[in-house]
């Protein structure tokens, strides 16, 4: 995400995540809370409408049966809990997109999205690197990429056989890249990297 994180002593679930009235954005993973303030820079906002642009209109062109989404937009990754309120990993990627229709719900998405984009900031880099990487590893999220627009560089984490995400592709140049989740769909970074807020 593009927010700075901050850790609180305490364990939590979705319970208590639903009871905060302070309009501030929050993430729990594994139990543990994370501020996501302040707002995003230029660069990071840029991207995402970006992605999320070229992303539907792709889904809307060739009549993908899925849904995208960008933050501020929940996902709740339940594991082995049937009840829903105690759920311990809430999260909000910068972009996700889901294909199977019951994992949505009134509140975000119950269960992992089929691709997943975070936009780094210079306060999320741990955390989107390491932190969320394991959380959509274990999950089972098909594809995770990571961007980074300051220094126009994309990290790609596509889910093997094993359920374990195989090394990372990382990708430092312009020109289109394939989305493996989603056959058909190259994202354009010369559209997003050569645009005037990244000069």
């Amino acid at each position: 995400m593009g927010f700075a994180a901050k850790k609180i002593e305490k364990k939590y679930s979705y319970a208590d995540y639903l009871e905060w009235e302070d309009n501030r954005r929050w993430e729990i993973i594994d139990g543990d809370v994370y501020d996501m303030s302040p707002s995003p820079l230029r660069k990071h906002q840029f991207t995402s409408i970006e992605l999320s642009w070229q992303i539907k209109n792709f889904l809307k062109a060739n009549k993908r049966p899925c849904e995208a989404y960008h933050a501020p937009f929940d996902v709740r990754f339940p594991e082995s809990v049937k009840n829903d309120e105690e759920i311990i990993d809430v999260v909000q990627p910068d972009i996700v997109v889901i294909c199977d229709y019951s994992k949505l719900d009134r509140r975000g998405c119950h269960g992992a999205p089929d691709f997943i984009i975070e936009i780094l900031s210079p306060y999320t880099a741990h955390k989107d690197h390491n932190i969320k990487r394991d959380l959509y590893e274990k999950n089972k999220v098909k594809e995770y990429w990571i961007i980074d627009p300051s220094n126009k560089i994309v990290t790609v984490y596509i889910l093997d056989e094993k359920n374990r995400y195989e090394k990372p592709m990382i990708h430092s140049k312009q020109g289109k890249l394939k989305v493996a989740a989603l056959e058909g769909l190259e994202i354009d970074f010369d559209d997003i990297f050569s645009a005037s807020v990244f000069e």
